[in-house]
């Protein structure tokens, strides 16, 4: 079999298909990677260091003496672990084993030796191997690339506690593209919203950039977002083509939102909700963040978020303003709950009117 090197674009096409295998070392893959690769690293991280090391200090033919003496000794075990990835992959899409067993996407940083090197004992053990030109530094070329392009969003907007995220998996049952920025974060987009730990920006953006990709229909709905979620920011240039979507506002009455949003949180562990308070007490200031405990602490939830509810309508209230032809993108919805099936037959409904 030959091996053969494709683009970037036909890479990606295959990927929906057959596994990709991520050879750089561990470190690099687990910073960030192309979703739903597999780590196949040729070189350990301390391996990797070796080797780069002599390539600089020393020399290109020595580095790769060097490089084989690792890559030597795990050869059998690098084709069992493909073996047994490719099984599972296939298992996992119901693929006819004899068509798709030997089919294997094999990148490393830039595509140089080291997809090189296992793209050929791949290939030896007769696997059908398909190498990315440039390697994981051109998907990345891809991913910036993506945030440029022009999109058609319609933004669903409302304060907290409106059932945003339920609106977006409502939309995703009727068959419409969405893109949900907050479960691509791993964060609800508030104090409170930590769900564990965050990808790092690169991975988030990559994340993104895929997401994006894969939307065939327009529109595609987005939840209004800060820019930041949790530690990570939406790239700028998608960001600015966001704030110049059209966004539908579901006006939801304070006291439905406040026991939404007391039935949601409220379970959460006392302390964590304590520790969320103290994260904004900068901006909530001294006597509210002292109240809100104090509520917490005495098991009254619900008199503790309403101090906290009026705090993110403030700045929601200020963030959604702050777009420029305002008028001419909100589009207000009169909502009496956190209906989620109304609210989005409503949405629809909707047509793009004068609000403000």
């Amino acid at each position: 079999m030959a091996i053969q090197k494709v683009t970037i674009e036909e890479f990606l096409q295959l990927a929906k298909q057959h596994p990709v295998f991520d050879v750089r070392s561990p470190g690099e893959y687990h910073h960030a990677h192309i979703p739903a690769a597999y780590n196949l690293p040729l070189f350990s991280d301390e391996e990797r260091k070796a080797v780069g090391t002599a390539y600089k200090q020393e020399s290109r033919e020595t580095a790769i003496k060097i490089g084989l003496d690792y890559f030597g000794v795990k050869m059998k075990k690098m084709i069992e672990d493909a073996e047994a990835i490719v099984d599972q992959h296939n298992k996992a899409a119901n693929k006819k084993e004899q068509n798709t067993k030997h089919i294997a996407l094999v990148h490393c940083w830039r595509g140089g030796m080291r997809s090189a090197g296992v793209a050929w004992l791949l290939d030896l053990y007769g696997f059908k191997v398909y190498t990315l030109v440039g390697g994981y530094k051109v998907f990345r070329k891809w991913t910036l690339q993506q945030f440029e392009k022009e999109y058609a969003f319609n933004i669903i907007g409302g304060y907290t506690g409106s059932g945003k995220t339920l609106l977006l998996h409502e939309f995703k049952k009727k068959n419409k593209s969405i893109v949900d920025l907050e479960a691509l974060a791993n964060h609800k987009g508030s104090a409170f919203g930590g769900m564990g730990k965050q990808p790092s920006q690169e991975m988030f953006e990559n994340l993104l950039a895929l997401s994006l990709n894969a939307q065939e229909l327009t529109p595609t709905y987005l939840e209004d977002e800060s820019q930041r979620i949790g530690n990570l920011q939406i790239p700028m240039p998608l960001w600015n083509t966001i704030r110049k979507s059209p966004v539908f506002f579901v006006d939801i009455p304070f006291e439905k939102r406040l026991e939404y949003i007391t039935a949601e949180y409220g379970k959460q562990e006392k302390e964590k909700l304590v520790n969320a308070v103290i994260r904004i007490q900068k901006r909530l200031g001294g006597l509210e963040t002292k109240n809100a405990i104090s509520f917490l602490l005495e098991d009254n939830i619900k008199e503790s978020f309403r101090i906290l509810l009026k705090y993110y309508d403030k700045w929601y209230g200020k963030a959604l303003i702050n777009r420029e032809n305002l008028s001419s993108l909100l589009n207000k919805i009169p909502c009496l709950d956190v209906d989620t099936t109304t609210n989005v037959q409503k949405i629809l409904e909707c047509n793009i009117v004068s609000a403000y």
